[in-house]
């Protein structure tokens, strides 16, 4: 994973060194103080530090945004119990250590999991270290990894009841605009299209084909891979629940850009545009032969992607804006536009259906 430059501890945002450290010393098994946080680039949201104790053991540590964080959201118990019940199945995530409720201990939640070591490839120089046989894996392993996580029985692993399992896509349009419609800046709302595309998604929702553990935020960073491009972990599972597993195909496919597009889904250049990475034609087929679903519909997925990103990122924007602070601050003067950007990408695939 890679770390912003290091700081000292007191100078952390996000975290209490001295409150934190105590807690790991006598809750995780074999952690040595003293105790060096740094504050993992990259997200936007939850916040995730490297932990580095006097063995120079690693331990990655999770908590909410510092300011602004909306209702059901940000929830460290909620990730916890995923990843836990996973630990089993054979989809690949971290091993989580321990969970701490005490808002006293760090000013909220947060919950200490293994660090794992590999690439997470957010952008083209990430992509550029691997080679393109690796890349091409990395498409594979993803679609694979994907499938077996929609695979997994939720009742074997006690995650029956985690969630209500039938309407998810009304349930996620719901919220979402919900806390899009929040989401103001000096009381200004958010574009209208995002409104319009939010009615004729509710107008269209597709038939569940099968009840699912769904990631909610599927893509190539939000993953650590080996050097010859397999999946050692999925990351960031904040918003998981059970329902729709072509939400996750449909959003992963609106994330993997291709040379020739346009607009892209995310600022800045999308890794999966270098040779070597699948289209996304690829992809979809691949994903279809594993997992046995009929992909028919992912117009619609996409559109609902589009449109989930669109009130994702008006709600982070809001956020930055406001002064929320901790984590990567670029380009937070371009979310503005880009939310409608994301609107209007939304409205033209749900249009074409």
């Amino acid at each position: 994973m890679e770390a912003v430059p290091p700081t000292v501890e007191s100078d952390v945002e996000g975290i209490n060194g001295e409150a934190v450290s105590g807690w790991l010393a006598s809750n995780i098994d074999g952690a040595t103080p003293p105790f060096h946080f740094e504050l993992i680039a990259g997200g936007r949201s939850n916040l995730t530090y490297r932990v580095t104790d006097a063995d120079d053991q690693s331990y990655a540590l999770r908590r909410p945004p510092v300011s602004h964080v909306l209702p059901t959201a940000h929830d460290m118990k909620r990730e916890h119990t995923v990843i836990s019940a996973l630990g089993g199945t054979g989809v690949p995530v971290p091993r989580t250590l321990g969970l701490c409720t005490d808002d006293a201990v760090n000013g909220a939640p947060f919950y200490v999991m293994s660090f794992v070591e590999g690439h997470i490839v957010r952008d083209e120089r990430a992509a550029a270290e691997l080679g393109e046989a690796a890349r091409t894996q990395a498409g594979i392993s993803l679609i694979d990894t994907l499938a077996k996580l929609h695979a997994v029985d939720v009742d074997a692993i006690g995650l029956g009841d985690f969630a209500r399992r039938d309407g998810y896509i009304g349930r996620q349009l719901k919220r979402w605009h919900s806390q899009f419609t929040q989401s103001t800046v000096d009381g200004r709302p958010g574009p209208a299209v995002v409104d319009r595309v939010h009615e004729l998604l509710e107008a269209r929702i597709p038939e569940q084909q099968a009840v699912a553990i769904v990631h909610g935020d599927y893509r190539l960073d939000n993953t650590v891979l080996d050097d010859d491009g397999n999946v050692q972990a999925i990351l960031d599972w904040e918003i998981c629940t059970l329902g729709d597993p072509l939400a996750d195909l449909g959003l992963l496919l609106v994330y993997w850009a291709e040379p020739e597009d346009g607009d892209q889904a995310l600022l800045g250049v999308a890794p999966t545009t270098l040779p070597g990475f699948a289209r996304r034609a690829d992809l979809q087929a691949h994903y279809a032969a594993a997992s046995g679903l009929d992909v028919s519909a992912i117009s619609y997925y996409r559109a609902f992607g589009f449109w989930k990103l669109a009130c994702i990122l008006q709600g982070v924007y809001v956020r930055y804006a406001g002064g929320a602070a901790a984590g990567d601050r670029s380009g937070v003067d371009q979310f503005a536009a880009h939310v409608g950007r994301l609107g209007e990408r939304a409205l033209a695939e749900v249009e074409s259906l």
